[in-house]
């Protein structure tokens, strides 16, 4: 393994540490590492759904053992965001579009990571079709940039008041390994590249993931 892929493992690993933490899959965070080393948005698109599958899919089996799952709040948001992903996907971006929006997400991955996360005032569970609405939108969004958008479900529901913190890590894991599934069907039938060394960037990501989230 040369340095630059150690550099490369490391960095992931840390990313997926961090955001595993909180029930997600690290894909704002992976993109920044690849917009930072240069990589081109055909491979890091892919190479970050591919990472996130790995990592919520650890977080999801950490929060769902600890009883912190909700089915009732997920699936309305699932049945709105697996299409439109997946439509996003294969909707045709210009490079210069593309790092727009993945700038605006990336600001908006850090208010998520910096905001306050001990609401413990929860409110009664929204309606069905208010869910699908943001379910759709987050889907379709997440899919044109190659995440799983949890770092855009999370604020939503803990500012909102429908589930806590423990709660909301567990509903973003199954909707980041989801729409990422989806997201990355997308991109299979577009064609893709993944990253240099995907393996052993997996495999760090996978210790990230298990260890954040325990």
């Amino acid at each position: 393994m040369d340095e630059i892929l150690i550099l490369y493992a490391l960095c992931f690993f840390a990313v997926a540490l961090l955001y595993a933490s909180v029930g997600h899959g690290g894909a704002s965070g992976y993109l920044a590492l690849m917009a930072l080393f240069g990589f081109a948005p055909m491979v890091m698109k892919p190479t970050a759904l591919l990472l996130n599958l790995l990592v919520s899919f650890v977080a999801f089996l950490s929060f769902y053992k600890a009883q912190f799952f909700r089915p009732k709040l997920l699936w309305p948001l699932i049945f709105g965001s697996i299409p439109f992903s997946y439509l996003g996907a294969i909707i045709p971006l210009s490079d210069s579009w593309y790092k727009k929006m993945l700038a605006l997400i990336l600001l908006l991955s850090v208010f998520r990571l910096l905001m306050n996360q001990n609401n413990t005032s929860l409110k009664t569970e929204p309606k069905f079709w208010i869910l699908l609405v943001i379910g759709s939108g987050i889907g379709l969004l997440s899919g044109m940039i190659g995440m799983g958008g949890g770092i855009l479900l999370s604020p939503i529901l803990i500012l909102a008041g429908w589930a806590n913190q423990k709660e909301t890590a567990a509903i973003s894991a199954v909707f980041i390994f989801l729409n990422s599934i989806a997201g990355l069907v997308g991109q299979y039938q577009k064609g893709f590249e993944l990253a240099p060394g995907m393996l052993w960037i997996g495999i760090t990501v996978l210790a990230g993931g298990w260890l954040g989230a325990s």
